[in-house]
């Protein structure tokens, strides 16, 4: 099927939890991915490989990069993306909060990532990938809508 539209799926995991200075979210510095690197992102986060569920893929991801088993996964928001101009496919990624799972989140994959570490929502580090940034500012509003666009003109 040459030239057909192609949609990248991926998943995201932003693990919460209570912190002194209110909600704290676990962030990872990317480092060596050729993509965003430098930028504070997601602690958990991947494609979705084919046959997976997204739901799958989170969990996957989060025993994957930071160690971490039984998270217990809220769905956040679904977010179609694009990146004018730029050399990225376009993107549907599904964003999930988790506030209890087993294990201690640890760097599994020191390669790509460069330090991993909690953050209050309401003072989070800069940069943040900016479409994971969009996200983030559902969980700080304490709601999302189930489908949101990032990078397309809007009307």
């Amino acid at each position: 099927m040459e030239g057909r539209f192609v949609v990248v799926p991926a998943a995201y995991v932003f693990l919460l939890r209570e912190g002194e200075r209110g909600t704290e979210v676990l962030l990872q510095l990317r480092q060596h991915t050729g993509y965003m690197d430098e930028h504070w992102a997601a602690a958990a986060a991947g494609h979705v490989e084919k046959g997976e569920t997204a739901h799958d893929a989170a969990h996957r991801e989060a025993d994957e990069e930071i160690g971490l088993t039984g998270v217990a996964l809220d769905f956040l928001t679904s977010m179609q993306r694009t990146q004018r101009g730029a050399a990225i496919d376009e993107r549907i990624d599904f964003f999930f909060t988790a506030r209890s799972w087993s294990g201690t989140p640890v760097i599994r994959e020191p390669a790509k990532c460069a330090d991993l570490r909690w953050f209050p929502l309401a003072a989070l580090p800069d940069p943040v990938v900016p479409h994971e940034l969009f996200a983030l500012g559902f969980v700080v509003a304490g709601t999302a809508p189930p489908y949101t666009t990032f990078g397309f003109t809007e009307r």
